[in-house]
């Protein structure tokens, strides 16, 4: 019974969608898009962003490795190993923040 009813309802809702991208209408924006305050000010935004994520990764990743290294120092057998993962997930999550920052700006650089 409830799977009849979950059939039935899927392919009214189906048929509904449908029917609605049959019948739609294209809309396209007018004026310049680029020059847009929204554009531009996303632009900028990602930008300051990103170039602030470069400066801070390897800041805050340079102190949560310090202070990994002092905690492993204390730390007895089993606890070196966490304190050992933690220092590499440190160094790993730098390096992808960075790459991801640059990454950005090298495609938002092809925008402008």
């Amino acid at each position: 019974m409830a799977k009849r009813f979950i059939y039935r309802l899927t392919l009214n809702m189906s048929i509904f969608f449908s029917c609605l991208l049959i019948n739609s209408q294209s809309a396209y924006a007018s004026g310049d898009i680029k020059g847009s305050k929204l554009v531009t000010g996303t632009e900028k935004l990602i930008g300051d962003v990103t170039t602030w994520l470069m400066i801070l990764a390897p800041v805050v990743a340079g102190l949560l490795i310090i202070y990994f290294c002092i905690r492993r120092s204390a730390a007895d057998e089993m606890d070196t190993k966490k304190w050992n993962n933690r220092i590499i997930v440190a160094i790993v999550s730098c390096i992808g923040a960075v790459l991801g920052s640059a990454t950005l700006n090298v495609i938002i650089g092809y925008y402008k």
